[in-house]
């Protein structure tokens, strides 16, 4: 089993492809005005932006979408100088992976990190199955 798709339900269509846009990812389909699809940089995985018919009701749970860059720090820079606002700078975090945090215009926090081996061979990663 793979995670290969992720669909956000958004509440303006326009705003949130301007974003995404924005943010590097590349539209490969546009569906106005509810559905757009975007390819990431890197990778087979895609992420698109829907609005919904009805308005759905209030989230109970959020989630937190992780974008992997292996030059971070740069990526942060090149995307703050084009417009986009970061929560947090990049830092290095106690589980040895390096993120910083923005939010997409509905509210969606993004992470953008470089975890390197650590993201799935961390040192305190638990022994397989036998």
């Amino acid at each position: 089993m793979r995670l290969n798709h992720i669909t956000l339900m958004v509440s303006d269509f326009e705003r949130s492809k301007a974003f995404y846009l924005a943010l590097g990812l590349e539209q490969i389909v546009d569906s106005p005005p509810r559905y757009a699809r975007f390819m990431l940089p890197e990778g087979d995985a895609t992420l698109s932006v829907e609005v919904p018919p009805i308005a759905p009701p209030p989230a109970v749970g959020m989630a937190t979408l992780y974008f992997e860059c292996d030059q971070l720090d740069e990526t942060v820079e090149a995307l703050k100088s084009s417009g986009i606002v970061f929560a947090t700078n990049p830092e290095d975090m106690s589980y040895l992976w390096r993120e910083a945090r923005l939010f997409d215009p509905d509210g969606h926090e993004l992470c953008l990190y470089r975890a390197g081996e650590n993201r799935l061979n961390p040192p305190w990663r638990i022994a397989p199955r036998a």
